[in-house]
């Protein structure tokens, strides 16, 4: 590990050098791509430095201990200085080797977000609206920006599905454990007899994929227009500006027909196609590394259950990790960061225990 970070550290200083050239300066993608790599190795030598230092400190307190001229005190000075580096020493290791796992590349990105209610009915529609609003809150309280991509509502004020997408740095590390099966316990406002019903939503989070990211043919999509359904006032069924965008080599399709700008639409729908399209490569991949997927905390499969609110007794549980808290209202208001702190805890050590 040691010779690791002799070339992090290493590399950071060569970065270091170049940020100080001009011609790297007056070069603003250049600049831009030092800056970043520059970011990322930071912590890492911050780390690593203050590990140095404890392993430094320790070596002086035991030359302090060896030596016989020094009298009772400076001796009892001399192992407490020992014992608190070598705490520091332990404690910084362990801290560089989380530093040290392989980066998610898309844990910067922004994301979308896409729900869909499942079993239930109704209560499934409104209990998409609420998670819609839960995140979308949670997204506020980090300064984060949300959009709705594209939303299907029913008649009772819930969604059928809705896409958004989350803008800003770092959204995905934090949204990329949200994916699959949220169930929901609750007594309906229609149920006259107080039953508890069940009903299921699905989420997914794709990273947003830039162009770069993937290349698509446009020989490849089958662009269709039609004309918006759904409330929406007299504009509704007189243009025809939805959009319906099928990727026929993957049979992929997106629909957008939220704006009354037919190009918007398109905008929209090329946004959810690309980041579909990484989503489903990515997936690929883990599948051919058998280690990757034992290595996360749940592996992001849209089938699996990964949570249940429940109302009456006001408490979440996320059973992948067996965490559950009494806190529902606080939750469902976007207060999420004691459960996405603690997924990735568990989602870091089962990491490290899996590169043992």
């Amino acid at each position: 590990m040691l010779d690791k970070l002799e070339q992090v550290e290493q590399r950071f200083e060569e970065i270091n050098e170049k940020l100080c050239r001009p011609d790297v300066v007056s070069d603003m993608e250049l600049y831009k791509k030092y800056m970043q790599e520059m970011k990322q190795l930071t912590p890492v030598v911050e780390k690593f430095r203050e590990h140095k230092k404890a392993l430094a400190d320790a070596a002086d307190a035991r030359l302090m201990l060896e030596d016989s001229s020094l009298d009772a005190d400076f001796k009892e000075m001399a192992a407490e200085e020992l014992d608190a580096a070598k705490a520091l020493i332990e404690q910084t290791q362990q801290e560089l080797k989380v530093l040290l796992l392989p980066r998610d590349p898309n844990d910067d990105k922004n994301v979308i977000v896409e729900i869909r209610g499942g079993a239930g009915g109704d209560e499934a529609s409104l209990f998409a609206n609420s998670l819609y609003r839960m995140y979308s809150m949670y997204a506020q309280t980090m300064g984060w920006g949300s959009e709705i991509l594209t939303a299907n509502e029913t008649e009772v004020g819930g969604f059928k599905e809705i896409s958004f997408m989350i803008s800003g740095e770092g959204a995905y590390s934090r949204f990329k454990f949200e994916s699959g099966v949220h169930r929901v316990q609750r007594v309906p406002e229609t149920e006259s007899q107080g039953r508890i019903h069940t009903s299921t939503v699905t989420v997914a989070v794709l990273p947003e994929a830039e162009e770069v990211d993937v290349q698509i043919n446009p020989a490849d999509l089958q662009i269709d227009t039609f004309r918006s359904s759904g409330a929406g006032g007299q504009h509704i069924n007189k243009t025809e500006s939805a959009i319906r965008i099928t990727h026929l080599p993957t049979g992929t399709v997106v629909e957008c027909q939220d704006e009354r700008s037919q190009h918007k639409n398109r905008d929209k729908a090329m946004r959810i196609l690309r980041s579909r399209i990484l989503e489903a490569e990515r997936e690929r991949q883990a599948g051919e590394i058998a280690g990757e997927r034992r290595a996360q905390v749940g592996t992001g499969d849209r089938s699996e259950r990964i949570r249940t609110y429940n109302y009456p007794q006001g408490r979440m549980t996320d059973h992948r990790i067996g965490l559950t808290l009494y806190k529902l209202e606080a939750i469902l208001n976007g207060s999420l960061d004691e459960l996405i702190d603690a997924l990735i805890t568990a989602d870091t050590a089962e990491k490290l225990r899996a590169q043992e």
